[in-house]
């Protein structure tokens, strides 16, 4: 089926209005009001585009991170089954949103005195398509193994244009984040680990597969590879001074019978991470391996290593 086209050869609208229900509508609220609809959010991890994640995290069934800069929201990322996505639904088929969602290659950002184009390939178009919704837009994080929307983001004009997750190219201003100090970044990557693990739980459940536990002593070492990987200007899975997995976790006196590992680099950020891992046929399978048992996160400014054990 062509994109965008249904079975009766119809197109969608190229106009979408902003929803006046669900989540999206939060864009542009204040943090107060946000804590009214929902309460407090479980914890806060800084990110590196200047605003804090609220972490909502009680139940998969809700989960969702709310970005506030100033307390105002600015982004939201959800994959809860059960959050209000409107006009979009976690679990609703590829097929469905191509036909009733207008998904443009070129998508036009006017901000302030700057203008922008987003470039979207083909590939993002397949996985991760980018819909104006009004004065807001949705990245819409797709499965495509399963053909269904895994999880969506939600960003205002200025968030969008400071994540440039897309080739984009501009006119005027370019707007740029503030550039994490070291502390910072530290700080930042502890509160990335927690989400990789959060949402590497709730993608194994949606599978019907065990939660794998948290296991410090691994996250040593992936930390120490993602770090490696960061300072000696590498990408791979085995370190030129320090070996495989294998090899690594046995000096640090890591105990397993099955050890897996997922590595990935340049993502925005975890959640970008999580869903670039799942659909890419080795690391899904690692991330989905039913004998898998614990995990270890280790992230170092944007370099990202996930490490699988199965133990005893």
């Amino acid at each position: 089926m062509d994109l965008n086209v249904d079975s009766d050869g119809n197109m969608p609208s190229k106009k979408t209005k902003r929803p006046n229900e669900g989540v999206t509508t939060l864009i542009g609220k204040s943090a107060d009001r946000l804590k009214q609809l929902y309460g407090e959010p479980t914890r806060i991890d800084p990110s590196s585009y200047g605003y804090d994640w609220w972490i909502y995290n009680k139940a998969d069934q809700t989960y969702m991170q709310v970005g506030v800069a100033k307390q105002k929201v600015v982004t939201i990322f959800a994959i809860g089954d059960n959050v209000d996505i409107a006009p979009f639904k976690i679990g609703q088929s590829i097929e469905k949103i191509y036909t009733s969602t207008y998904l443009n290659p070129d998508v036009h950002v006017q901000y302030e005195k700057g203008t922008y184009r987003f470039e979207l390939s083909e590939e993002d178009l397949n996985i991760r398509p980018l819909v104006q919704l009004g004065n807001i837009y949705v990245q819409l994080y797709l499965d495509k193994v399963k053909g269904t929307l895994s999880s969506i983001r939600v960003l205002d004009k200025s968030t969008l244009i400071k994540q440039r997750p897309y080739e984009m190219v501009y006119r005027g201003e370019l707007v740029d984040p503030e550039v994490p100090s070291d502390n910072q970044w530290q700080v930042i990557d502890r509160g990335s680990e927690k989400e990789i693990f959060d949402l590497t739980n709730i993608i194994r459940k949606r599978f019907e597969l065990n939660p794998v536990q948290w296991d410090e002593d691994t996250a040593k070492v992936a930390y120490e590879h993602s770090k490696d990987m960061y300072d000696n200007d590498y990408f791979s899975h085995k370190s030129p001074k320090y070996g495989d997995l294998s090899e690594r976790l046995d000096a640090a006196d890591v105990s397993y019978q099955m050890a897996g590992e997922n590595i990935a680099a340049q993502y925005i950020d975890a959640p970008a991470a999580i869903e670039g891992w799942l659909n890419s046929q080795s690391h899904r399978e690692t991330m989905l391996n039913k004998d898998f048992t614990h995990l270890g996160v280790g992230v170092y400014q944007k370099n990202y290593t996930q490490n699988f054990l199965q133990k005893p």
